[in-house]
């Protein structure tokens, strides 16, 4: 089989520019991307005029220790491929670890495409492989995906939002009034990787720091870093992050970028060792004041004295104002879960000072639900009536209420499964028995025996964590796939009162409850961590309720698993697009391609009465025919999502390809579940085959099976969510 790329390797040495001359004539002015690389340090770039650019390279101190070239080539390479591929490049190297990249780029462009980036994806997907198969790459993208390193890369692309967020914490810089910036920003809202971002855009070498490196369009970005930099030079600064265990994962973040030390990231005690110009507190919420600390009283009382403060009146807050000449915090007051945290009086004080300065972030990144499904799990957990949500529906989001805890552990093993990072936790309503006897059960409902986190230091991404119930306290500041969240019997619910009900006895967090009089301030720490852990899951959240009232009351506004939900849901079909519809293309009788189809003046769309749905990210289409008749009926209007790209197998696929005619559409598309594998031949090639699945109950339907250059010209279009009429 002939690849349609190939990737060839040249040592990085004045002989360069002949070997090209000799070797690679027809690409000389051809869109290429390549990967220079010593042992440690690496540099990802893109030309369409490589020997220019490599002598250039060879003339600069840095890229000269830099030891050999790969060069990629593709006759299907265009300016927008090699920019996409070089952008995914220098994200997926950056976080798989093996190379200190070089580039001064932090995924701050944004170039503009020819094509949707997403055309790339599998050809991407391929290079990473090969690469793999180099030795230049160590890791999957799936695992890459998961990981916090890419997560929190300062190398991935910001949207408008993020980068909106970046501009107006570099004023706050700049704003000589505020020596303390108090941003408010909900779970979700990006927080931590602004932090990052902002570290990574102060700290880079200035040789590195470079205008090309930004959004041609976006010269008040540029322009707003270049002043901070001019203003304050090589800031002494910090990232501050009150949670262990949260700490210790983004040290090692800090640990693989290039410019940046995990001495960098500190505990809230750590300030006294020295005076800082810039302290940044990521989850301000939970620095500490004297209420509860069990085994930090000590370390509290001495970092108060050496301040000079009273430790029975001072708070780790004050720490941070001490210790900095500018300080910027991030806070959520509802993500506050126990009495050591700072209390919220603290902040006003705070945000009443002429030298505060206040800001928002308001957009949400995580949860695919979107602010829809945080502002429904904020009213959901609200005694205020006039607060009462609507029952929650959303394609994006997959939310449920599960009657059976057997059932809800093995669905989120399932998600562990095949999406990685999914995770049971639990409120602290049971002892933590096991940590002194491994033998021993903690968490016990029905024939449903749990253990509690083995570690309480990055228990997210430990190995066993699977197999085990994480808390608050092991998981805020973390993202995961899905939560499979059990809200213990310290909840409950009155409908009498129309109010939550919290049984003190039943709280096992012993610091979290110590030196609370009032039953009020210890229900609203209880609501705040089952807010925050149901802001964890990206895709979805599942939820187990101990006590049948507040089972009776979530039931209210939330699918339960056990039953099907039969309400009935009307979808109209119309000429103008109005809110809340998709477009609908009708396939059944369709020709060309379906980017015509998109760009048709005649589209029509349907309106979606009952659930939350993206116009821009979905479409609707009738399906015909009985190959998929176990799971589509014939003649019925489903939705779809868009394919962004990323895994498919195993997933019901809108796909074109011209190297089959369906028998039921007579035309390039079919819908089918997606299935795709890799053999090597005898003679060592590398085979991909992609197998189109049919599930009728008719037999005679035949999968269809692609391989090699079949699958050139093959377009997911979309992934099947749903069947609407």
């Amino acid at each position: 089989m002939i690849k349609p790329f190939q990737i060839i390797p040249y040592p990085f040495d004045a002989q360069l520019e002949l070997t090209l001359l000799q070797q690679q004539r027809d690409y000389l002015s051809w869109p290429i991307v390549y990967f220079l690389q010593d042992k440690k340090e690496a540099y990802v770039g893109e030309t369409t005029d490589m020997v220019t650019r490599m002598k250039a390279h060879l003339k600069t101190v840095r890229k000269q220790q830099l030891q050999s070239v790969a060069l990629i080539r593709s006759e299907l390479f265009n300016k927008s491929a090699t920019l996409d591929i070089e952008s995914n490049l220098i994200r997926y190297i950056a976080a798989d670890g093996q190379f200190d990249l070089q580039n001064g780029n932090l995924g701050i462009s944004n170039h503009k495409f020819y094509q949707q980036k997403e055309v790339y994806w599998e050809l991407f997907r391929d290079i990473w492989s090969e690469l793999r198969k180099m030795g230049i790459a160590r890791h999957s993208l799936e695992h890459i995906d998961n990981s916090d390193l890419f997560k929190y890369s300062p190398y991935k692309s910001l949207s408008r939002e993020q980068t909106n967020g970046l501009k107006m914490i570099l004023r706050c810089l700049l704003d000589e009034r505020a020596k303390v910036s108090l941003i408010h920003g909900g779970a979700g809202t990006g927080k931590s990787i602004l932090a990052i971002f902002l570290f990574k855009l102060l700290k880079t070498d200035l040789q590195d720091f470079n205008k090309a490196d930004f959004d041609e369009s976006d010269e008040e970005l540029f322009q707003l870093v270049a002043n901070v930099r001019q203003k304050y030079g090589d800031l002494e600064m910090a990232l501050v992050i009150p949670m262990q265990s949260f700490r210790k994962t983004i040290s090692k973040v800090f640990k693989n970028i290039k410019g940046l030390s995990p001495m960098m990231v500190i505990g809230p005690a750590e300030v006294v060792k020295q005076k800082y110009d810039l302290l940044i507190v990521d989850e301000g919420h939970r620095l500490r004041q004297w209420k509860n600390l069990a085994a930090y009283y000590g370390t509290f009382r001495k970092v108060s004295q050496q301040l000079g403060l009273d430790e029975l009146t001072c708070t780790e807050l004050d720490w941070v104002q001490l210790q900095s000449d500018k300080s910027i915090i991030f806070y959520d007051e509802f993500q506050s879960v126990k009495p050591s945290d700072a209390d919220k009086q603290r902040f006003l004080d705070l945000q009443a000072l002429e030298s505060t300065r206040i800001e928002r972030l308001r957009s949400q990144f995580r949860v695919k639900g979107g602010a829809h499904y945080m502002e429904f799990v904020h009213q959901l957990f609200s005694d205020n009536n006039a607060l009462s949500p609507k029952p929650f529906e959303s394609v994006q989001y997959d939310f449920q209420l599960f009657d059976d805890l057997d059932a809800m552990v093995k669905e989120i093993k399932r998600k562990d499964d095949s999406e990685g990072l999914c995770r049971m936790v639990a409120g602290f309503a049971w002892d933590w028995i096991s940590k002194k006897d491994k033998s021993l059960y903690d968490i016990v409902i029905g024939n449903n025996e749990l253990r509690w986190n083995s570690t309480d230091v990055d228990w997210v991404n430990s190995v066993n964590a699977i197999h085990e119930v994480g808390c608050i306290h092991t998981t805020q500041g973390y993202d995961l796939n899905f939560t499979g969240l059990i809200i213990g019997p310290e909840l409950d619910y009155d409908f009498d009162t129309n109010a939550f009900v919290v049984y003190k006895d039943r709280y096992k967090d012993k610091n979290g409850k110590n030196s609370i009089n009032d039953p009020l301030v210890l229900k609203n720490y209880i609501l705040n961590i089952y807010r925050t852990i149901l802001f964890r899951g990206i895709q979805g959240s599942y939820v187990y309720v101990c006590n049948d009232n507040l089972r009776k009351y979530l039931a209210q506004y939330i699918k339960r698993q056990s039953i099907a939900d039969k309400r009935e849901i009307v979808y109209s079909i119309t000429d103008t697009q109005s809110e809340n519809s998709v477009p609908y293309y009708d396939l059944e009788i369709a020709a060309g391609s379906f980017s015509e189809l998109q760009q048709a003046e005649n589209t029509r769309y349907i309106q979606v009465n009952g659930i939350t749905v993206d116009p821009a990210s979905y479409f609707a289409c009738k399906v015909v025919g009985e190959s998929m008749n176990k799971i589509i009926s014939n003649g019925a209007i489903c939705l779809f999502e868009k394919y962004q790209g990323g895994s498919r197998n195993g997933l019901i696929c809108l796909v074109e390809s011209n190297d089959f005619v369906d028998r039921e559409f007579g035309s390039n598309y079919t819908i089918k579940e997606y299935s795709s594998k890799k053999t090597i031949s005898e003679e060592g090639w590398e085979h991909q085959e992609i197998t189109l699945l049919p599930k009728s109950t008719d037999t005679s339907y035949e999968p269809i099976v692609l391989r090699d250059e079949e699958l050139l010209d093959l377009k997911v279009i979309g992934v099947f969510k749903k069947v609407l009429i």
